[in-house]
């Protein structure tokens, strides 16, 4: 048997690997307490669970879907982004549901990457994107996130001929892993760079609505001239806890939109249509549930950041997302400390070099943990400061 050399190049996606650690622990008796996985933990709505079943009993969604989508949903998701960022999108040929977001940033690399096309790639970052580009034929180039740069690219660092082969740029804000943010004039300065450079833009904004003290994260779409370029990719599986339903949106050019959507017509058939309706309600019902859950985050952020700087990982309360970026402590790598506070305590955090090699030094803990197993796994983590009363250090 002989596989693709694509394959070669694709290492195991990370959460595979988090996940098969933490069952090997578990079979063994071992009473695990996870932060790594940013997995909602709170139901997804009432009433939207209620259109989803109601939709169900109808035989007509039970037929095969169309790759575009309900009518009804493009329209819903296009009135919630005018009603969100007062941008305006053509439902018909701006708007694209998706089997989940994470499904579209990799079809995508199928638009534009050729064989050793280049993608300009944060590292750190969520690793689809990459993996998008491999799988297409094409080559990463990484971009580093540093504290020192507030974690945003150094576009005017990318070498020339570097630039020469680039077709695609990611970028990512509310950003994962490191909570970091960025604000209009960041992706008007990202819309100038790809109009001089003919590269296309993908914005992945899927926790826009997950948000902490009153701040309010803009979109992609509002920076002039995205839609001449760009494209955004938007989830409800953060905003509204449907992780397991699988239901997302790219949004923005007309022309990109349609390249993707010709790619899925060839790749699946579509998102299950009682799904949708859930979608539909989602979008359109009471939207109080965001403002209720993310009281919910906060509470767990304070909890956690507070907890951490006391055992000596330093980590800043992010404004928006569902993530804890934390620094190490002196004398780890990222493994290392990963590896001690589970096998000390029962604790996962992911080792920052999981998105990048720029994650060097960090862990990242994700905030969809249940209050109990929460304070739990606090409590655990204080046990491990006792227990480390020196952090190991190197001669």
């Amino acid at each position: 048997m002989r596989m693709s050399k694509r394959m070669e190049n694709l290492p195991p996606y990370l959460f595979v690997e988090i996940s098969k650690k933490i069952a090997e622990k578990k079979a063994k008796g071992e009473d695990i307490v996870s932060f790594a996985i940013g997995d909602p933990d709170i139901p997804t709505p009432p009433n939207v669970i209620g259109r989803l079943c109601q939709a169900a009993q109808d035989p007509a969604n039970h037929r095969y879907p169309e790759t575009e989508g309900l009518p009804e949903l493009r329209r819903a998701i296009a009135d919630w982004y005018k009603k969100r960022f007062d941008v305006s999108l053509e439902p018909d040929k701006e708007v694209l549901p998706l089997i989940g977001a994470k499904e579209g940033i990799v079809h995508i690399a199928l638009c534009f990457i050729d064989y050793n096309d280049i993608a300009l790639v944060p590292d750190p970052a969520y690793p689809p994107y990459s993996m998008g580009t491999i799988l297409a034929g094409g080559r990463p180039y990484y971009m580093p996130l540093t504290e020192k740069n507030n974690f945003l690219p150094d576009l005017d660092a990318i070498p020339a001929d570097v630039l020469n082969k680039a077709k695609l740029l990611w970028i990512n804000y509310p950003n994962n892993p490191t909570g970091a943010v960025a604000d209009l004039g960041f992706f008007n300065r990202v819309v100038k760079f790809a109009q001089q450079h003919n590269s296309a833009v993908c914005h992945d904004g899927p926790y826009t609505e997950v948000t902490f003290d009153g701040y309010q994260p803009v979109s992609f779409m509002q920076a002039d001239g995205a839609k001449e370029i760009g494209v955004e990719f938007h989830s409800l599986s953060k905003s509204y806890n449907m992780t397991g339903w699988r239901i997302g949106m790219v949004v923005g050019n007309a022309t990109m939109v349609d390249a993707l959507k010709r790619v899925k017509s060839n790749l699946d058939s579509g998102i299950p249509q009682a799904i949708q309706y859930a979608a539909i309600e989602a979008l359109t019902g009471p939207q109080d549930c965001i403002q209720e859950h993310n009281a919910i985050y906060q509470r767990r952020r304070d909890l956690v950041i507070d907890m951490l700087n006391s055992i000596g990982l330093k980590a800043r309360a992010p404004k928006a997302g569902l993530y804890i970026w934390a620094k190490v402590p002196e004398g780890y790598t990222s493994v290392e400390f990963a590896n001690d506070v589970l096998d000390q305590v029962g604790v996962v955090v992911t080792p920052g070099t999981g998105y990048g090699k720029n994650g060097e030094g960090y862990v990242r803990l994700s905030l969809t943990v249940p209050n109990a197993a929460l304070v739990k796994g606090l409590s655990r983590l204080a046990g491990w400061r006792d227990h480390k009363s020196k952090f190991k250090s190197r001669g």
